[in-house]
C-alpha cells in the first residue's frame, strides 16, 4: 500500500463489518460506521443492516444480512456466514467494532489467504482487559486506526508501524443549538427557572453514579439551590444498571429531593436532551469498557453546553480550560462549586459553549473524518 491513484482509478468495493446498522440512531458505535459510509462518496461502501435504511445515500450498498438489531449470537453467527461467502467480493475490509481475542481470531480465519486489504478502527485498546502480548495479536489489520492520541501512542511504543490516528466524527446537522423542547419539559417537571444539570452516563460503569448523587444531595441542602435539576440520562442496560437505578431513587427520596431529579432510559433525540440542558456533567472516575473519545462529551460541545468532566489522562486531547471545566475525579466539593459557579456567571456558561461549539466543528466534523479515511482507501 504505497502509491495513490487519481479518483476514477482508486474506486473500491469496501465492506463495513459492523455491528447491524439501523435507527434509532443512538449508539456510538452504529452511529459512526453510518455516518461515515454516508460521507465516504469516493468508493462503494457496503453496509450491513437488519433493515433497509430509506435515507441512506445512493453510494452506499445496503446488505440485509441480520434478521434483528440486537447483536446476539445468532446475528454474530448471520455476519461469519456472510463474510465466509462474500469477503472475496471486496478489495477492502474495513473492522469497526472493538477487537477481542475471540472476534480477531475469527477474523484472522475467514481472512486468511485472501488479497485483501483490513483496516481496523479501534476505539478503545481495552488495556484493562489485554496485556501487550495480547494487543499485537488481536489488532492484525494492514492499517490501524486508533479514536486517540494516547492509543496511537500505545501502539507505536509496542513496535505497531501502521498506526493512524483519526477522532470519531459524527453529523454536526444532527447537534446543534436549539430551544428546550416543552414537551420534555413537562414530561420532566422542568420550568424556566430551573436549572438543568445533565449526567449522559452509565449507572454501573464509569464510577460516577455515587459521587454524583451525593453531590446534589449536599448542594439541595441549602434551599437556595433547589432550582437545580438534575437529569439522570443513563440507559438501564442490564440488571446491574436496574437495581441501582432504584438505589438512587431510594436515596434521593429518603433526603426527600425526589422532586429535583428526572430520569430517561431511551433517548429517542438526543440533541433535545443537550438542549434542554444547561450544562453537562461526565465526572467519571474511569473509561474501562467505553470509547476513547466518549461523544456524551463531545456532542454537547456542538450544543454549545459546558462540559464539566474528570480530569483523567485520556481527556486532554479534548479538554481544556478555555472549553470545559476540569475537575479532579471523586471530588465531590469542587464537583458541587463547579455546578454553582456555572449556574451563577452566565457569562462563562456562554464563552465556554462558544469555544466548545467551534472545537467541535474543528475536530470531529464527520465530513472531515470521513476525508481522512479516503486517503487511507485509496492507498493500494
Amino acid at each position: 500500500m504505497s502509491t495513490i491513484k487519481n479518483q476514477s482509478e482508486s474506486q473500491k468495493n469496501i465492506l463495513f463489518v459492523t455491528r447491524p446498522l439501523s435507527p434509532p440512531w443512538d449508539e456510538a458505535s452504529k452511529n459512526f460506521a453510518f455516518d461515515l459510509a454516508c460521507n465516504t462518496t469516493n468508493h462503494r461502501i457496503t453496509i450491513l443492516v437488519d433493515k433497509y435504511i430509506n435515507d441512506a445515500p445512493e453510494h452506499t450498498i445496503q446488505k440485509k444480512i441480520y434478521s434483528d438489531n440486537h447483536f446476539s449470537l445468532l446475528q454474530k453467527m448471520r455476519l461469519i456466514w456472510y463474510l465466509k461467502k462474500n469477503v472475496h467480493k471486496f478489495d477492502k475490509i474495513h473492522l469497526l467494532f472493538t477487537p477481542t481475542k475471540l472476534n480477531s481470531r475469527i477474523m484472522k480465519m475467514i481472512l486468511k489467504n485472501k488479497k485483501i486489504t483490513i483496516i481496523q478502527t479501534v476505539a478503545t485498546l481495552r488495556d484493562d482487559l489485554y496485556s501487550s502480548n495480547d494487543l499485537k495479536n488481536i489488532l492484525f489489520g494492514d492499517t490501524i486506526v486508533t479514536y486517540s492520541k494516547w492509543a496511537q501512542t500505545k501502539l507505536n511504543n509496542l513496535e505497531f508501524d501502521n498506526v493512524t490516528q483519526i477522532y470519531p466524527g459524527f453529523n454536526l446537522s444532527k447537534f446543534t443549538p436549539s430551544q428546550k423542547n416543552p414537551e420534555l419539559m413537562q414530561k420532566w417537571n422542568i420550568t424556566n427557572t430551573n436549572f438543568v444539570v445533565t449526567y449522559p452516563g452509565e449507572f454501573v460503569r464509569l464510577g460516577a453514579t455515587d459521587l454524583i448523587v451525593n453531590t446534589f444531595i449536599d448542594l439541595w441542602r441549602n434551599p437556595t439551590n433547589s432550582h437545580i435539576k438534575y437529569l439522570c440520562a443513563c440507559r438501564i442496560k442490564n440488571d446491574a444498571d436496574a437495581k441501582k437505578k432504584q438505589e438512587v431513587i431510594k436515596k434521593i427520596t429518603a433526603a426527600g429531593h425526589i422532586n429535583k431529579i428526572a430520569f430517561t432510559d431511551t433517548f429517542p433525540d438526543v440533541n433535545a436532551i443537550y438542549n434542554i440542558s444547561d450544562i453537562i456533567i461526565f465526572p467519571v472516575t474511569n473509561m474501562s469498557g467505553k470509547f476513547d473519545v466518549p461523544l456524551a462529551m463531545i456532542e454537547p460541545y456542538a450544543c454549545k453546553k459546558p462540559v464539566i468532566a474528570s480530569n483523567l489522562e485520556l481527556f486532554k486531547e479534548f479538554s481544556s480550560d478555555k472549553i470545559n471545566v476540569i475537575i479532579p475525579k471523586e471530588n465531590k466539593e469542587v464537583l458541587a462549586n463547579a455546578i454553582l459557579e456555572l449556574d451563577k456567571n452566565s457569562e462563562k456558561r456562554n464563552l465556554l459553549g462558544e469555544n466548545a461549539f467551534a472545537f467541535a466543528h474543528e475536530t470531529f466534523d464527520i465530513k472531515r473524518i470521513a476525508s481522512e479515511y479516503t486517503k487511507i482507501y485509496n492507498l493500494m
